[in-house]
């Protein structure tokens, strides 16, 4: 699983980084250039919007090479629920969101979740209407079987499938064994 988180994150940062002959930044600085881009991305996100998101969870599948039979037969893989979101695409196809979801996590116990998305997008035909992403997820979310809805910070890599307004996105939430290690999967609808 450490190495599937490693390759995720070097293709994220590959991904992330300008291909350009400019002069390398390192250190302090060059983490302040990524917050700064951040910052402003979220900014013109939430400023700028081009789409209202209706997100609707579907899938919650527990990876049964990781589970005991007993357990992956209790567990709820239909996460019935909603959210609602902000979006929009750069000049170069990539997607940034500020979102807000909330469903039945793996024990029937509501889940919610707030948090920003950000996708690099590959579209696949001259009339851009099909669309793959690949990005990461960040933001808040509580369990009742965590400390009883103690606030827990997430990053997750983040992927996507869209034909024109209808998205299919998914995550991995990765684990140890009989813990974590599930696809969670939702529609989006951008309106």
């Amino acid at each position: 699983m450490r190495i599937f988180l490693a390759l995720v994150w070097s293709g994220l940062l590959l991904l992330a980084t300008p291909a350009g002959a400019a002069e390398p930044v390192y250190g302090k600085e060059q983490v302040s250039g990524w917050w700064n881009a951040f910052t402003t991305d979220v900014a013109k996100t939430w400023n700028e919007p081009q789409n209202y998101d209706l997100y609707v969870p579907f899938l919650s599948w527990h990876n049964r090479l990781m589970y005991d039979k007993e357990k992956t037969d209790e567990y709820n893989e239909m996460p019935w629920g909603g959210g609602f979101g902000i979006s929009r695409y750069n000049e170069e196809g990539n997607w940034s969101s500020l979102y807000a979801m909330m469903f039945k996590d793996s024990h029937n116990e509501l889940q919610p979740i707030v948090g920003y998305g950000w996708e690099k997008g590959w579209y696949l035909d001259q009339q851009q209407d099909f669309r793959l992403g690949l990005g990461v997820t960040a933001g808040i979310t509580a369990r009742k079987d965590f400390g009883n809805y103690i606030p827990l910070p997430i990053v997750l890599p983040l992927f996507s499938a869209s034909y024109k307004q209808l998205n299919l996105q998914f995550t991995y939430i990765p684990g140890t064994y009989n813990n974590g290690n599930v696809l969670f999967a939702w529609l989006r609808f951008g309106f």
